[in-house]
């Protein structure tokens, strides 16, 4: 709309009343206009308008002022007569929520009133949610989602996406849609996963103008699970108890009840558990384990008096786990529940009453007794008492539990009533603070008075629980009034208005006829409830006295989350067999448009999920109601009349008047509402001028009701339907059965046909639909049950090795009331062999209700899917089962079911990355990809994907949180969580392609790697690796420059302590000795930088830098003497016979370039220019003495992180040039950046800390440089020798889109073409697995256990793990190290022994994470370190495989060395 055009809504006259007026009663005109505080922009809004007692032709109008402008919202409405009547506007779009000015004037011939107050106007927002077809994927299934946007109303929006992307565990985001049109308020969308994906919690993140929703969904290998455990017990028990009733039940998800044997415990946790003794020191338990009976339950009456309810020292909880082992197959499902000990016997509680009284009205409600499980007491004596009103009385409970009461107000002198009942007085047993005493609860509700200078009242009834929809209630309204304020009125007129979701909705009048004197009565108001007033609704009813005064009252009720659009799912009929056909019915509004949803009950098992409903919608609203002003308001108090103060002296006592802040004024009333009123009658009471009172500011509560799931249930009875057919062969096993948008005609009604797939299961069905007259409505769950009576089952992994034997088996199930004899066959396949484990094939009798498992050995031989056909025959035979004769039944004699399974190489897996970087400026650029594989690759195992990104920094700026593929645990590491944030911020700042979520995200990290870096501070200021530990280390040098140069950094992002700088600081300067360089402080763990950090010079340039990026001046005087130490260094070098190490000259070079010390600067960098290494269109630098690479690599091996982090201060000298780098700069450091990106690993980072801190700090940088928002995209084409060919794109929307495709011929040659404009980062993958072969490692490793073998029982529990390790490779000793210790499956570490290996010098830290031990070695020399713990049995495993250990460098990570350990007892195992 244009800027000065005013706006001129249709006028809508809600309700007109034309008021009686009587000659005879005189009064000033009253005018009111009472408008919502909150407004919301672009939808309609109402404001009601209230002329009483005209003496003159009006007119009305009202505007709204922001800073950018006045807006008319309705002018010069002209009244002749009282009205009250609502007006309906429109507040134009705004893009944030502001506040604004809004004025009301009412102008006649000879009286004007004028009035202005704030509002807020919020801007408009849609409601969006996403569903996806299931809450859990495997790998290779393709992921179904639906984006649905509604308005407040829940109509449907075609609204435009902006951005709807999927972002995977590592915050790559993998799939995108830009610019996406809703229609009829919803898309579909799908994206297949990989084969091989990462696994974990996926987004689907949608981006709109308005803001940002995201959906979980989570990617697993699983089997799903054929039945659930159900366990029952009470959900609450107080510690009077003696015994509770436990159940456990295994139900198929096809109803039937599961055979087998539960084990079952019972826990009560300690408030303070330890770990020193097990599971004894952490809760006491109590265990259970029986066959289940034949309806598939256990049940137990369970003695509480082991678990010691009454004592202090334990959670007030006991949760229960169940395992139920199915017969036959061994297969374990798993339930749990848990049950609240409490120690409140009965509680009393107020269900129905006014938070205000009012003088001369009974104040009257209802007291619930209920006992501690919340159920109610009939028949129960209990006190009530309220003092102020001299009140006590006692009453029984009627069968609810419930007591009315009604106190007369009138004697009371106070302004607040306090209403106390009580049920029985408290245990007078003193316990002592580790026993729990009983609780009889008591209640208590204080009451404010209402304020009225003619005492006339008005009391509007609450109506307790949730109002459903539908229905009209009665609410009644109790009045009492002093007949002389009506003076000679014959009638009063009260007015009433509804308010919900911060709308005024309904309006209404109520006429009294009136006589002279006091009056008291009631009357009713009819409130029909529908949608437009869920979730709660506020109304309000007043009247006007002659004299100007206002009284009135308001209520707040709940109503039913409701939805107008009824939808309902109706299967015919509601169980048959698979692959039979079924109809589905749909009913819903005319014209709705439908989106259903039918999953197998087992995944909902397997992973359970929020479901939608009318509830999850509501949930949704911005604004669900309004009980005050919003947050920012003014509260209209500078119109307040005040009296002026007299004080009063009698008999030697001064009196002087006081401010009464409790009693409630109509102001207080409409201000509870989230009303502005714009007014001329009294409806404050009047306060004391001076002393000035001190106003207590209130703000906006939004109230926020919690949303309950209610999960509907069809239990039908079961109806078998015939079939014809004689044998049925079942491979059709979708998890998601039907997913489909259906169209609903003029009748509401719509039928489908369906197919029931061969799955033996219950399916769960849903529905929604979106309809432009009704909007949105759900349909509650309804299951169909596919099922026959006879039929095979087969029991298998997700996947298996090829080569190693696994057990398939199969069991066949008679539901038939009669015996049958059955044959069951494995189809024959040269993709696996198998034999019987049974001695005795043949066949087999199955009574009624009977199952019978065979299984055989299989071991595979091809890679992939393989399918397993499995059929069961009923025969016919004259051999008797038992005294029974077996029959054929008539239909479905023989089931066959097919099923793949995945089949997964053998051999340990490697992954190889290599990237480049193209940057392209028109001409075609190209690059050839050769995929080599090792002699001793296992066959068909190689798999290859390549990946194209548009930024070089996409993938670390995702990643963040896990650049290094290792552990982190020490204040050098923890760093490298810390700095890159910082980075990352700086270049997407200057890029200008920072967004909200990244910065909130990246700012998350900055301030919980503060934290913990504070962790590692020593008290004189410096930091080091592991902090002041044992009182063994001091403060390190180098990392107390690094920790002060980043926290320096981050002050532009967090809050950083400014004492931690200086002190940090200042520690450094005590370090620096007379010629300006620094002593060097604390051990560094990484001695790759030998002539390095070892020597002065290099620690000092190095310090140098870190302070001159803070950034400190060259004039300062710390930096000016480590400028002179670094002249006089370089000075001496260049004379010197033997120069400066490579290492030393690069941070020498970066140092000067921060210096702005031309001279050297050039010196150096052209000394670093005759030792590059140059090859093809990349340059790097190396160490002199470099570890000699292994030959026979299929790639380049990944540089050193010495190298990595040199050739990266190189780069950042490069870039550190004033004023700006120049082209022959920038093209020289592309070289050098194209062979850093080759290092990455596919997290973005590099192989250790150091170099991943520089080389990102040095990436951001040069990105920065040479970013350019060109419109031309880059075009990528890879190619193969064969018929391969992908394209990719890659242009501004989404430069940090992942884009990826496999690569389907390994070994192959590639060509890579790109053309266009701009930079591209390729990532090829190439992974394949390798049969281990014994290989020369640099650290000697030797791994046992003790005892070695099984000795006793003892060592099938609890063994120890010894570990010898010694460093043989090329250097005297090793850098930091790692031992990473697997456990074997089944067992778990004792902590207290890990922990104790810290007491040794040579051990930093330890760690216990993900069923691995981290020991973290200072370094490792050619000395034998020997290293043991103990590790305890958890669960009991078969066949126990051995473990891995693995011990590596933390700086050269190709140096480390495998060996393997089993549990004592696993070949006993193997061989039974």
């Amino acid at each position: 709309m244009g800027k000065n055009k005013l706006l001129h809504p249709s006028l809508v006259l809600l309700l007109l009343v034309f008021l009686p007026t009587h000659a005879s009663v005189s009064g000033k005109p009253h005018y009111m206009v009472l408008v919502p505080s909150l407004l919301h922009s672009g939808t309609p809004e109402k404001g009601c308008l209230l002329l009483n007692h005209l003496n003159e032709t009006v007119t009305v109008s009202a505007s709204l002022e922001s800073l950018r402008e006045n807006r008319s919202l309705f002018t010069d409405l002209v009244v002749e007569k009282d009205l009250f009547q609502c007006i309906s506007f429109t507040v134009p779009q705004t893009s944030s929520n502001e506040v604004m000015f809004l004025t009301v004037q009412v102008k006649g011939a000879t009286q004007e009133f004028r009035k202005r107050s704030t509002v807020m106007i919020q801007k408009k927002q849609s409601l969006i949610f996403v569903q996806t077809d299931k809450p859990i994927y495997k790998p290779g299934q393709i992921v179904k989602f639906r984006v649905v946007s509604v308005d407040e109303s829940f109509h449907p929006l075609n609204e435009l996406m902006t951005l709807v992307y999927i972002q995977d565990p590592k915050g790559n985001r993998i799939a995108q849609w830009q610019s996406l049109k809703l229609e009829s308020g919803l898309k579909q969308l799908s994206f297949p996963l990989s084969s091989e994906p990462l696994q974990g919690t996926y987004l689907v993140v949608v981006r709109t103008e308005s803001g940002e929703k995201n959906h979980q969904f989570t990617v697993e290998e699983f089997v799903l699970p054929k039945f659930e455990v159900q366990v029952t017990m009470p959900k609450t028990i107080t510690i009077l108890e003696e015994v509770m009733n436990v159940s456990v039940c295994g139900l198929y998800t096809y109803g039937k009840p599961v055979p087998g044997h539960m084990t079952m415990r019972i826990c009560r946790k300690y408030n303070e558990p330890s770990h020193c003794f097990g599971e004894e020191s952490e809760a006491f338990c109590m265990r259970f384990s029986q066959k289940l009976n034949s309806q598939g339950c256990f049940s137990q009456q369970v003695k509480t008096k082991s678990f010691q309810l009454k004592r202090q020292e334990y959670e007030m909880r006991l949760k229960a786990e169940a395992k139920i082992q199915e017969e036959g197959t061994d297969v374990e499902e798993t339930g749990r529940a848990s049950t609240e000990i409490t120690r409140t016997i009965t509680k009393l509680s107020f269900v129905k009453v006014d938070s205000n009284f009012r003088h001369g009205i009974p104040f009257s409600g209802q007291v619930r007794l209920q006992d501690g499980k919340g159920v109610p007491m009939p028949n129960q004596l209990i006190f009530i008492t309220a003092n102020e009103a001299d009140y006590q009385s006692n009453a029984t409970t009627d069968e609810h539990g419930l007591v009315q009461f009604s106190i007369n107000t009138t004697k009371i002198t106070g302004n607040s009533l306090t209403v106390r009942v009580k049920y029985k007085d408290h245990s007078p047993c003193y316990s002592g603070y580790r026993w729990l005493t009983e609780e009889n609860e008591e209640a208590q509700h204080t009451a404010s008075a209402v304020f009225s200078p003619s005492k006339s009242f008005l009391h509007v009834e609450p109506m307790p629980g949730k109002l459903p929809c539908g229905q009209t209630q009665i609410i009644q309204a109790h009045y009492i009034l002093n007949g002389w304020v009506l003076q000679e009125q014959k009638e009063l007129v009260f007015y009433y208005l509804i308010m919900a979701k911060g709308n005024i909705v309904q309006t209404g009048t109520h006429v009294l006829p009136v006589e002279q004197g006091d009056l008291k009565g009631h009357f009713s108001v009819s409130l029909p409830v529908d949608s437009d007033l869920a979730p709660i609704a506020r109304l309000l009813i007043f009247a006007i006295l002659p004299d100007g005064e206002m009284f009135g009252d308001s209520a707040k009720y709940d109503i039913e989350n409701c939805l107008d659009n009824k939808v309902n799912l109706n299967f015919s009929p509601a169980q048959n067999l698979p692959a039979s056909h079924s109809q589905l019915q749909v009913s819903a509004s005319p014209h709705s448009l439908c989106a259903l949803r039918v999953v197998d009950q087992s995944v909902l098992l397997m992973k359970p999920e929020a479901e939608l409903s009318a509830s999850s919608v509501y949930e949704l609203l911005p604004v669900k109601d309004l009980s005050d002003f919003p947050r920012g308001l003014s509260l209209d108090e500078e119109n307040e009349e005040c009296v002026d103060h007299h004080n009063v002296y009698i008999n030697g006592i001064l009196y002087y008047p006081v401010s009464n802040t409790n009693e409630k004024d109509m102001y207080m009333f409409l201000q509870g509402m989230g009303l502005k009123v714009f007014t001329n009658s009294k409806i404050r009471k009047l306060k004391v001028c001076t002393p000035p009172e001190r106003y207590e500011v209130h703000y906006a509560r939004y109230s926020e009701p919690v949303a309950h799931l209610h999960k509907s249930q069809n239990h039908e009875d079961l109806v078998l339907v015939s079939a014809s057919q004689k044998e049925t062969v079942r491979k059709y096993f979708p998890e998601t059965w039907i997913w489909n948008l259906v169209a609903v005609d003029s009748s509401g009604v719509t039928e489908l046909g369906v197919t029931v797939p061969d799955t033996i299961t219950e399916w769960k069905a849903g529905a929604f639909c979106l309809s432009n007259d009704t909007g949105l409505g759900f349909s509650p769950t309804v299951s169909f049950r596919a099922f026959q009576p006879f039929f095979v089952e087969l029991t298998m992994p997700y996947s298996v090795i090829r080569g190693e034997a696994f057990t398939l088996k199969a069991t066949v199930l008679n539901y038939l009331p009669e015996c049958i004899r059955v044959s069951v066959q494995l189809e024959a396949s040269p993709a696996f062999l198998s034999v019987p484990v049974e001695s005795e094939q043949g066949s087999h009798c199955i009574c009624g209700n009977g199952r019978h498992t065979l299984s055989w050995a299989v071991t595979p031989k091809t890679l992939g899917n393989v399918n397993f056909t499995v059929s069961a025959e009923a025969l016919k035979s004259q051999e008797p089962c038992g005294t029974e004769v077996a029959v054929v039944p008539e239909h479905g004699k023989k089931d066959t079911i097919i099923k793949p399974l995945l089949v997964e190489p053998e051999g340990l897996e490697k992954e190889v990355t290599s990237n480049s970087l193209l940057c392209l400026s028109g001409a075609e650029v190209s690059e050839q990809l050769l995929l080599k594989l090792p002699p001793n690759v296992v066959e068909e195992s190689a798999r290859a994907s390549i990946s194209v990104l548009g930024d070089i920094l996409a993938s670390a700026m995702q990643n963040t949180q896990n650049l290094l593929k290792m552990p982190y645990g020490c204040g050098e590491q923890n760093m490298v969580l810390f700095a890159p944030n910082i980075y990352v911020l700086d270049y997407l700042n200057e890029t200008q392609q920072l967004t909200n979520e990244i910065k909130s995200k990246a700012i998350g990290y900055l301030n919980t790697g503060y934290q913990r870096q504070l962790n590692y501070k020593h008290h004189d200021g410096s930091y080091s690796t592991f902090g002041e530990k044992h009182g063994r280390s001091q403060g390190n040098t180098w990392l107390t420059a690094f920790v002060l140069k980043t926290f320096a950094q981050a002050r532009r992002y967090i809050y950083i302590d400014e004492e931690h700088i200086t002190q940090a600081l200042l520690w450094l300067s005590q370090k620096q000795k007379d010629n300006g360089c620094f002593r060097s402080s604390g051990s560094l763990l990484n001695n790759a930088i030998k002539g390095g950090v070892e020597d002065e010079v290099t620690l000092s340039a190095y310090i140098t830098i870190a302070l001159l990026e803070i950034p400190l001046s060259v004039t300062h005087p710390v930096v000016r003497n480590a400028l002179f130490c670094l002249e006089s260094a370089w000075k001496s070098a260049k004379e010197g016979a033997h120069g400066s190490h490579v290492y030393t000259k690069a941070l020498l070079a970066y140092a000067f370039s921060l210096a702005g010390n031309q001279d050297k600067r050039k010196e150096i960098m052209k000394s670093l220019d005759e030792e590059a290494v140059k090859e093809g269109n990349s340059v790097h630098w190396t160490r002199p003495q470099k570890p000699r690479a292994p030959v026979g690599l299929l790639f380049q091996p990944q540089a050193s992180s010495a190298e990595v982090e040199m050739t990266a201060y190189v780069l950042l000298a490069y870039l550190t040039t004033q004023p700006a780098p120049t082209s022959e700069d920038l093209t020289f450091s592309a070289n050098i950046v194209r062979w850093i990106t080759k290092q990455q690993n596919s997290h973005g980072g590099f192989s250790s800390t150091q170099d991943t801190v520089v080389a990102l700090h040095a990436l951001s940088k040069y990105g920065a440089a040479t970013f350019t928002r060109t419109g031309k995209a880059v075009q990528v084409t890879i190619q193969s020798s064969g018929t391969f060919s992908k394209e990719f794109q890659v242009n501004n929307n989404n430069r940090l889109l992942l884009q990826q495709v496999s690569l389907e011929r390994v070994p192959g040659e590639y060509s890579i073409k790109a053309t266009g404009e701009g930079c591209v980062y390729l990532q090829t993958s190439l992974k394949y697995n390798i049969l281990p072969k014994k290989e020369e490692f640099p650290f000697a490793l030797e791994v046992q256990t003790l005892p070695q073998t099984c000795d006793g029982h003892k060592a099938r529990t609890s063994f120890q793990i010894s570990l010898n390790i010694s460093y043989i490779g090329s250097r005297s000793a090793s850098n930091m190290a790692i031992a990473d210790v697997k456990m074997v499956s089944g067992f778990i570490p004792l902590k207290p022994t890990v922990k104790m290996l810290e007491g040794s010098d040579q051990v930093s830290r330890t760690e216990v994470s993900n069923n691995h031990v981290l020991i973290y070695l200072n370094k490792v020399s050619n000395e034998i370190l020997s290293l043991s713990f103990t590790v305890l049995q958890d669960i009991p495993v078969r066949d126990l495989k051995p473990a891995i250990v693995k011990v590596y460098d933390y700086y050269e990570t190709n140096e480390f060395a495998i060996a393997e350990y089993s549990a004592p007892c696993s070949k006993e195992h193997e061989n039974a």
